[in-house]
């Protein structure tokens, strides 16, 4: 298969976004269930700031998505491709 420049890069970056552990720590919380923000600092352990920082990564990477309840801004994962990924490498890890 051959790709071009442009999309080498994209995939670099995409994987580029996967790859720090407190973005993978958010997402496979999410890969769980879909969460608020709050709920998400409760999962990762880190503060507010840093965790609104990791998401504004994770969805300019198109990586979660959110959609707001009343004030609540719940985030989820983007698509089916993201978690797919998430397993394969969990299955990949549990085998070496």
């Amino acid at each position: 298969m051959y790709l071009l420049s442009e999309e080498l890069l994209n995939i670099a970056e995409f994987f580029s976004i996967l790859s720090e552990s407190t973005r993978l720590k958010i997402i496979l919380s999410l890969r769980e269930s879909e969460k608020s923000v709050s709920e998400l600092v409760e999962a990762v352990g880190m503060s507010q700031s840093a965790v609104s920082h990791q998401l504004r990564i994770l969805r300019q990477g198109r990586v979660v998505k959110y959609r707001k309840d009343g004030k609540r801004v719940m985030y989820s994962l983007d698509d089916e491709h993201v978690t797919r990924i998430i397993d394969q490498a969990i299955e990949h890890q549990k085998h070496k």
